[in-house]
């Protein structure tokens, strides 16, 4: 059984999207996708295409960019739901020019509240170079304290790299036959 949230943390390209899914169908629950990808160009929307077609069929999906608050409050004990990701969540907002802290602690307290497990995707992003401009450099500290929340909030964290787990937090649940 997973726990109330898992982490699931990794660079870009690293299979923390695929590597959370499988986690999520394991569970043998209802899954959920809770899509948060916007498509503003068309390398994105290609990208948003092979995600849905990886998936394949059998899954909910949700497209909330913003608002994830109804899909959360929505789940039920029946579900796992999957968040992918919180960093394109994150983006969003900053664009939006929203109240990040707000909407940050919001997110917690629906995660806190849901009814099914959770499982969010996130970027790690302070592994790299400081960037070159004051928005990047924001986005990479609103993500780090984001991350951070939400690793203190998760019975189990997981760092993915080339597609292989590494456990920071908690045990991975055996898969149910």
């Amino acid at each position: 059984m997973l726990p109330k949230l898992t982490l699931v943390l990794g660079g870009a390209a690293s299979g923390k999207s695929a590597w959370a899914e499988q986690l999520v169908l394991q569970t043998l629950l209802q899954p959920v996708y809770l899509a948060t990808a916007q498509a503003w160009d068309a390398e994105m929307q290609a990208k948003i295409t092979r995600h849905r077609e990886t998936r394949g069929t059998g899954w909910l999906t949700v497209e909330a960019p913003l608002d994830l608050l109804p899909a959360l409050q929505a789940a039920r004990i029946d579900q796992t739901v999957l968040l992918d990701c919180a960093t394109l969540w994150l983006s969003n907002h900053l664009l939006a020019e929203s109240d990040l802290d707000k909407q940050s602690a919001s997110l917690l307290e629906a995660l806190e509240v849901c009814a099914a497990p959770v499982v969010v995707v996130s970027n790690e992003v302070g592994a790299g170079i400081v960037p070159d401009n004051a928005l990047a450099r924001r986005f990479r500290q609103a993500q780090g304290e984001l991350n951070q929340r939400l690793a203190s909030q998760a019975g189990l964290v997981v760092a993915v790299m080339a597609g292989l787990p590494l456990v920071l937090k908690g045990q991975i649940p055996q898969a149910k036959s």
